[in-house]
């Protein structure tokens, strides 16, 4: 078994043990806060950024790090940072001084520590693979405990998630489109991303009332359109008459993610490659100064 497969599996676990924390330096009602990540944690922080908005904590903003606008005034950072070693996130922080900044890393010992006020430890969470799986998703269960807004019985629907089939078809598929509203277009978009770096797959992610402005052009027999979350009425019936497959999951988003995760795995032995190694990727991204 992959390294990636297991820590998928593991996941309800990790998720148990998040929603157990109660740590320092998350947000507090009503502040403007700025959530940065890179890739993978970049969806994680649209997904809170959206769910902290609506819920009515206040104004928050999701950046790729790298184009944070630093000038902009906010009263907390959130940085979400799997290595603690991502230039982007570093540079980030370091542009934002004197803006109070909670990171959130599997390794303590890396410079995330010091560029930030406050570190939380999800060290129990950290990966072996490249591709980030439970890292990302128990960073969320944490951020959405915090906002209660966490199922109690979500480490339980991660478990069936693990264990329950994939869409007929699924790996059979050529191309897949991944659809979310609200905050589950950050999991649309991380769902996206898995099929792309573990099985270099064609995938796309979209808001899904977006889905008819042009993007289900592409959709044919040979495609899979997947809905986070209640799909917008009629939806799914138009992905059908197309003659694409409709995925449609009662569980909730989050925990529909590992299914989506699993897909990637299985795709990626489908097509004959290691996800534990995929192409032209490092764990981390590290640059170096010219």
């Amino acid at each position: 078994m992959s390294h990636v497969a297991e820590e998928i599996a593991s996941q309800p676990e990790c998720w148990r043990r998040a929603m157990e924390l109660n740590p320092l330096g998350l947000p507090e009602p009503g502040e403007r806060v700025a959530v940065l990540g890179c890739g993978t944690s970049l969806y994680i922080a649209q997904a809170y950024a959206a769910l902290r908005e609506s819920a009515g904590q206040g104004e928050t903003d999701a950046f790729a790090a790298s184009e944070f606008p630093s000038a902009r005034r906010y009263d907390r950072i959130v940085a979400i940072t799997r290595s603690g070693t991502t230039t982007e996130v570093l540079d980030a922080l370091g542009r934002s001084a004197g803006v109070p900044a909670v990171a959130l890393t599997g390794d303590l010992a890396t410079p995330v520590s010091e560029a930030a006020d406050t570190v939380i430890d999800l060290e129990f969470a950290d990966e072996k693979s490249v591709v980030q799986t439970r890292f990302a998703t128990t960073a969320l269960v944490l951020l959405r405990a915090h906002l209660g807004l966490a199922p109690a019985d979500l480490p339980e629907q991660a478990r069936q998630a693990v264990g329950v089939p994939l869409p007929q078809g699924a790996v059979q598929a050529r191309q897949f489109t991944f659809l979310g509203a609200g905050w589950t277009i950050g999991l649309a978009n991380e769902a996206a991303l898995k099929l792309r770096e573990a099985a270099g797959a064609w995938t796309e992610s979209y808001p899904g009332m977006e889905y008819r402005h042009g993007p289900i052009s592409v959709t044919g027999p040979e495609s899979l359109v997947w809905f986070f979350g209640q799909p917008p009425a009629g939806l799914p019936d138009q992905v059908v008459a197309t003659g694409a497959t409709a995925s449609v999951s009662s569980l909730d988003p989050l925990a529909d993610l590992i299914r989506a995760q699993r897909l990637a795995v299985e795709l990626a032995g489908a097509r004959g490659l290691d996800p534990d190694r995929p192409r032209n990727l490092t764990r981390s991204i590290v640059l170096t100064q010219p």
